[in-house]
């Protein structure tokens, strides 16, 4: 299998400051250090059985690199278009699986136009970073681990941004019968277009993107991921950038591993709580990792908040 069965972890310092049991789905632990790679691997796998084998994608991140990781082990070609604001590292990650890397426009919205007509140009199948039934259902196989291994918690609560992973975990949830859990959806203030979606009660577009977690930069998210917050319960977690760094290094120091501040927005929910988790007695925190920050830029950014 491509992607791994990852570990789920308690913190038992959590639990006793709390006074909860804290879950950690550890999807940071996937070969490209990032959930993407399950929605990915199930999408080429899948139109790999109607002969389709070439792609073309817009990321400047993670959804890129995991895709181009897959396509790799499944013999399928990649031409990922990404920003020029896109990380050289995140750049040469991409690269080293094979996938051809063109660098297009200031943002990944002019990047996504582009990577569109190439597709069509190319008649090759086009990967949204996020906006795929076939990445949801890849991703939905996260909750599948999770039943399989623990009771249904009375939360879920993972990083939005353009939606993807919460549809993935709205599906697993609905097909496992997790019936009461709440979902709380996870932003950063700079990125938060899923709570500007439901208090307008519409998909409607950011102006701009002002975050450190650029993984959540998606101006507007999918219309699925709006529509699962009229059939389930969803609450809104919206922290700046410096409780999202905090998160990161609380992770790093407990369990010695480095996650992107778009995972931080999850897990400044409990590690920096406010009233968001306040009634919940379980929680169960997605991890979704993230390969786009290193120590240079961990650094940088605790030195920019005054964090110690």
């Amino acid at each position: 299998m491509i992607y791994l069965n990852t570990p789920i972890f308690q913190s038992p310092a959590l639990n006793k400051a709390l006074g909860k049991t804290v879950y950690f789905k550890m999807d940071c632990h996937q070969p490209t250090r990032s959930f993407k790679i399950r929605g990915m691997a199930h999408l080429v796998q899948e139109l790999a059985k109607s002969g389709r084998n070439q792609f073309v994608a817009s990321s400047g991140g993670n959804a890129g690199y995991s895709l181009a990781y897959a396509c790799a082990r499944l013999n399928a070609l990649v031409h990922v278009v990404v920003p020029e604001t896109s990380a050289a590292h995140m750049r040469n990650l991409i690269e080293g699986e094979g996938a051809t890397v063109e660098i297009f426009g200031q943002s990944w919205q002019e990047a996504h136009q582009h990577a569109l007509k190439l597709a069509e140009e190319r008649q090759s199948y086009y990967v949204s970073p996020f906006d795929d039934q076939l990445l949801w259902a890849g991703h939905s196989t996260m909750i599948d681990e999770c039943a399989a291994a623990i009771p249904e918690p009375d939360m879920v609560v993972a990083a939005v941004g353009g939606g993807g992973l919460l549809c993935g975990i709205m599906e697993g949830m609905e097909r496992n019968g997790w019936k009461k859990a709440e979902f709380l959806a996870a932003e950063t203030i700079g990125a938060a277009s899923y709570d500007m979606a439901i208090a307008a009660g519409k998909v409607v577009a950011m102006d701009a993107i002002n975050t450190i977690a650029t993984s959540l930069g998606a101006k507007q998210v999918a219309t699925t991921a709006f529509e699962w917050s009229k059939k389930r319960t969803v609450k809104r977690h919206i922290c700046d950038d410096s409780h999202a760094m905090s998160g990161v290094k609380s992770l790093l120091d407990e369990f010695n591993v480095l996650v992107e501040p778009a995972c931080g927005a999850a897990l400044s929910a409990v590690y920096s709580p406010k009233t968001d988790i306040e009634e919940a007695k379980s929680i169960l925190v997605i991890v979704c990792g993230g390969a786009g920050l290193d120590t240079e830029g961990y650094i940088k950014h605790l030195k920019t908040f005054g964090i110690q």
